[in-house]
């Protein structure tokens, strides 16, 4: 798809994001839209992964290691065809749902349970050893938000990764800057972050995360790097989207939407996407 169709079909899946939150009144609608173009360029450009091939081991491998951004992963899973997009927002976080609130591998398409932080990159890393040993061409992606990379699990992925020379590897942190308790920097700072992951012998690119163009081209570009895992570091806005209500607000990592909140959020993702159709 081209880059202007996937912009908008980013737009349109951050509505059912909404939907789904606004429904089950529960989830993180900020880093949900803060990843969405990384997510929906994976699965509709870069990845060989469908409905059809999902239990072949050549396919590609992708895990949402920021667990809490589900309501996005599940929105671009369904649009992909995994299952229903209206079963998804009616029974989202209901009693009994396999839509739970974080990742859930009883679901086609979800490779494992994540959410506890720092768990993804590791057991990427194991994986893209596997791929290896057993001569597959697949890749594997995984996806991390900034406050995660505080973890110390995501120091040993990262030093493990770049011992064992993974080519096949590509990390993505969603870098807003922002997590539950506040700026990164004031938390746990960040300001080192590319010298720091380049040190432990990884490739990595810096891209404007919230441009499908920008995150395609770093995911190109990973493809022909040899030799080393890539890092890209997604430079994005949180709450990217929703407009002045809720972008760049850190209390917008867990919020739900009052109605007031929600007609501004669905009247600024109707203009950015009229925006980007008639560029």
């Amino acid at each position: 798809m081209n880059y202007k169709d996937l912009s908008v079909k980013a737009m349109d899946l951050r509505k059912v994001v909404v939907e789904m939150i606004m429904k089950s009144g529960g989830g993180h609608i900020g880093g949900d839209f803060s990843v969405m173009e990384t997510l929906v360029d994976l699965y509709f450009n870069q990845m060989n992964i469908s409905p059809e091939n999902k239990d072949d081991p050549n396919r590609d491998y992708f895990i949402m290691s920021k667990g809490h951004s589900v309501e996005s992963y599940y929105a671009v899973l369904a649009a992909k065809g995994f299952f229903d997009t209206d079963e998804l927002i009616n029974t989202f976080s209901q009693f009994g749902s396999k839509f739970i609130g974080h990742p859930n591998n009883e679901i086609d398409g979800i490779e494992m349970n994540s959410g506890s932080l720092g768990h993804g990159l590791p057991v990427a890393v194991g994986m893209a050893i596997a791929c290896k040993k057993d001569n597959r061409p697949s890749r594997v992606y995984v996806v991390m938000g900034d406050g995660e990379v505080a973890e110390g699990s995501v120091w040993e992925g990262f030093m493990a990764a770049g011992h064992y020379k993974l080519d096949n590897l590509v990390a993505v942190v969603d870098r807003n800057k922002l997590q539950i308790s506040g700026t990164t920097e004031d938390v746990m700072t960040h300001e080192n972050l590319h010298a720091q992951i380049e040190s432990f012998g990884w490739n990595v690119i810096e891209a404007n995360g919230n441009s499908i163009e920008e995150m395609d081209n770093a995911f190109n570009q990973a493809k022909t790097v040899k030799g080393m895992p890539t890092c890209i570091i997604a430079n994005t806005i949180k709450g990217f989207g929703g407009g002045e209500v809720m972008e760049n607000k850190a209390s917008w990592h867990h919020h739900v939407p009052n109605e007031e909140e929600y007609k501004l959020i669905m009247q600024s993702l109707d203009a950015r996407k009229e925006a980007v159709a008639n560029e």
